[in-house]
């Protein structure tokens, strides 16, 4: 019993102690590239890709439910969050994550999907002015997030292999499914800059 009555005490003290170290620390400002319009910019490229793929002219005359990953880094892994432990009375971190890694990846994928989608714009598209309209607002997205919140982080220079925008169908199943795949992407990318946003990995 009286074991059983030391171990609550230790644990309550041990909360107690927790509890008042944390209440005196500041909270931690934005990461560089991840508050304020930066913020917002993460939340538009989301909502424009959203807005994207449910308008029939991405999808004009596609069947196909195939989402295609095109990316050149490892956002995934490399954005994971820190896995915490509870022990007993005593919490474990795991300290893998690395915030400029996190940061690193997502700027490979955006500057990936910029140069694809621009590129497929400089060519012949079968619904020109709608097409124009719903990818614009995400190419200039992706260049304010690569060139103004990440400008400072990171220098890479990316390949893609370019989408030409022929009047085809192989062509338009092509930037289907890449969009699709882009789409997930945004929302792992959103995650992401929620959590370093948060500064949970910095506690």
């Amino acid at each position: 019993m009286a074991n059983i009555q030391l171990y609550v005490a230790s644990c309550v003290l041990l909360l107690s102690l927790s509890w008042r170290t944390s209440e005196a620390l500041p909270v931690p400002a934005p990461s560089p590239g991840t508050g304020g319009q930066c913020a917002d910019f993460y939340k538009m490229l989301l909502l424009n890709i959203s807005k994207a793929l449910d308008s029939i002219y991405l999808s004009d005359g596609i069947q196909s439910e195939k989402i295609e990953m095109r990316n050149t880094g490892e956002t995934v892994l490399a954005c994971a969050p820190t896995l915490t432990q509870n022990l007993g009375c005593v919490t474990q971190r795991n300290s893998s994550f690395s915030e400029t890694e996190c940061l690193k990846n997502i700027k490979k994928d955006l500057l990936y999907y910029h140069e694809a989608i621009a590129s497929y714009l400089t060519g012949p598209l079968k619904n020109g002015p709608e097409e124009i309209r719903l990818l614009s607002p995400i190419v200039e997205i992706t260049k304010n997030l690569t060139e103004v919140c990440l400008s400072c982080n990171f220098f890479f220079k990316i390949e893609t292999s370019r989408l030409q925008g022929e009047i085809s169908y192989n062509n338009r199943l092509e930037m289907n499914k890449m969009m699709k795949g882009f789409h997930i992407r945004a929302i792992t990318i959103n995650r992401a800059i929620g959590y370093i946003s948060s500064g949970d990995h910095r506690k």
